[in-house]
């Protein structure tokens, strides 16, 4: 990732995932986010955020900021593409914002009435409701915390759950290392199964994944877990 970044024309847009990389769940260490920010900055580059999980990673949400922040105390302007739908359950309402992050207040008119002309042109007027709920969260101190703890429990269960199913995996010797799926972060895991094998799973036993082999985490719980590793480890041993 480092080459490739050196190796890109100066003054790009990068896209990065804040946190809980979709679809790998593995994100940088804090070590590896200064050396992005490093390689970002010595080539001109201008970072674009893509936050839909803040919370889910590591179940912190000032945790799982650090690269935003990072790069903003460095000085660097950004934009960050912020998601409500996962952290507040709001997945319906489509609800988020953009963080514009500018080098002067001077630039922050300019870019104001851009974004206003951009969203104008594609989208007129955005949902009120989800946004609504979501700006009532975040400025009520009580509900604020509320929802803090709250995203604290999603992230412990689903870690549990990707712990669980590792478990199980590993009780049945399911062929392969299955130590990846819970090593990774946030809501989702890439377990490595193929397109063959999900699409098997997806006709003989109705899990639904994407065919890179993506599966949902947070859709796992006590009820299915069982099935759901019995399923993996029989299209393992069957389908090459």
């Amino acid at each position: 990732m480092l080459d490739d970044l050196r190796n890109a024309p100066r003054n790009q847009i990068v896209l990065l995932h804040a946190c809980a990389h979709n679809p790998t769940g593995i994100d940088p260490t804090n070590e590896q986010w200064q050396q992005i920010a490093d390689v970002i900055q010595e080539r001109g580059h201008f970072p674009f955020f893509d936050c839909a999980y803040q919370g889910f990673a590591t179940g912190d949400v000032d945790n799982d900021a650090y690269a935003i922040r990072l790069f903003v105390s460095r000085g660097m302007e950004t934009l960050v593409a912020e998601s409500f739908a996962k952290n507040m359950g709001l997945y319906g309402e489509r609800t988020g914002c953009l963080h514009a992050v500018t080098a002067s207040a001077d630039t922050i008119p300019a870019v104001s009435s851009q974004l206003n002309r951009l969203s104008r042109a594609t989208i007129s007027t955005a949902s009120a409701y989800g946004a609504k709920i979501a700006g009532t969260v975040l400025q009520d101190k009580e509900l604020y915390n509320e929802w803090v703890e709250d995203m604290g429990e999603m992230s412990r269960r689903i870690k549990k759950m990707r712990e669980l199913l590792r478990d199980k995996l590993v009780a049945m010797k399911t062929p392969g290392s299955w130590e990846h799926v819970a090593k990774q972060i946030g809501m989702f895991s890439f377990t490595g199964l193929s397109t063959k094998q999900v699409q098997v799973l997806r006709n003989q036993y109705h899990l639904y994944m994407t065919d890179d082999g993506r599966i949902s985490v947070a859709g796992l719980n006590s009820n299915n877990i069982d099935y759901v590793a019995k399923a993996i480890d029989q299209v393992v041993r069957s389908v090459n």
